[in-house]
């Protein structure tokens, strides 16, 4: 009987696990839980037998996969999986996916939820401006980019869209306007939302060079990865131009130099992105259907690694 272990500090919905459960319960598996685990030793423990491991922003390193001597797939449920080391998945042996799309409309509703708040000000009690008829610039045009696109029409919005591996026919066979580079996407917007992953090319690309060329009242949106902005820069450049804001749910390394740009800049506690119900419980669920299909099929469509 395969074992499916879900290790997640930040755990699941009840109505998440259960919805796993019953899928890995109609394979024929063995499904165990650690939740809110504090130590890596704990989860060195519980992968030693598994053959199937779910986490979400847990870290899968090569430590865990030498303690995992079973194991055949690990599956991050969410988009982003800068957290699995996929070198060390690839020398193990190990097979590393994804869930894209599962968390796309939460993330991109918290775009919003972050453009209203500065928008009005912060809800300071001081007259703020409206998004409608504002100039939104897409970085990157993926499921996410591709919701945020899709609500931002609704606020009236013009949208704007750069992605270097989407066409621009397909950006603008979306009702979006395609522009030739991300310079010219931060020079024609007012407000810029970031959907690029953390990878060696975007590493800290968001530098002071790019996100001076927004407009005067600009704002930087980030609900990526805070690995893409270059923070050393962006604190110089919010020195100097005191017309920027920068919202984000990923608290920065430097959240206490930010934290100086009183009304300028905003984080939430904790990445707020894929923390709805719906979300948690997609993810989730589209976890566990992959694992089945990868162990009963061989089924790779959302592999990660080589």
């Amino acid at each position: 009987m395969s074992k499916v272990l879900i290790a997640t500090e930040k755990p699941f919905s009840p109505v998440a696990v259960k919805g796993i459960k019953e899928v890995t319960d109609a394979a024929g598996y063995e499904l165990a839980l650690l939740e809110k685990y504090t130590e890596k030793a704990q989860l060195l423990d519980a992968v030693k037998d598994a053959d199937a491991l779910i986490i979400r922003s847990d870290k899968v390193d090569a430590d865990v996969l030498d303690a995992a001597k079973q194991l055949k797939i690990v599956v991050r449920a969410g988009a982003g999986y800068d957290n699995i080391d996929l070198e060390a998945a690839t020398a193990h042996k190990v097979v590393a996916m994804n869930t894209p799309g599962q968390n796309a409309n939460s993330v991109a509703e918290l775009v919003f939820g972050l453009l209203v708040y500065a928008k009005r000000n912060f809800f300071n009690g001081t007259s703020g401006t409206e998004l409608k008829g504002k100039r939104l610039g897409i970085l990157a045009f993926g499921n996410v980019g591709r919701n945020v696109a899709r609500i931002a029409k609704g606020f009236e919005m013009e949208v704007l869209a750069y992605d270097a591996y989407c066409p621009a026919e397909v950006i603008e066979a979306a009702g979006v306007k395609a522009v030739a580079s991300q310079d010219e996407l931060f020079e024609q917007s007012d407000i810029v939302s970031l959907h690029i992953p953390a990878t060696a090319e975007t590493r800290e690309s968001i530098n002071r060079a790019l996100v001076n060329k927004l407009p005067k009242g600009g704002i930087l949106v980030n609900t990526a990865r805070k690995e893409v902005i270059n923070e050393i820069e962006l604190i110089e450049l919010m020195n100097e131009r005191t017309d920027l804001k920068f919202v984000t749910d990923i608290k920065p390394d430097a959240d206490h130099k930010f934290a100086e740009f009183e009304g300028r800049y905003f984080t939430t506690p904790k990445k707020m992105g894929a923390q709805t119900a719906e979300a948690n419980i997609n993810a989730g669920i589209a976890a566990a259907h992959q694992i089945v299909d990868f162990l009963e099929k061989g089924v790779t469509k959302f592999q990660v690694n080589k």
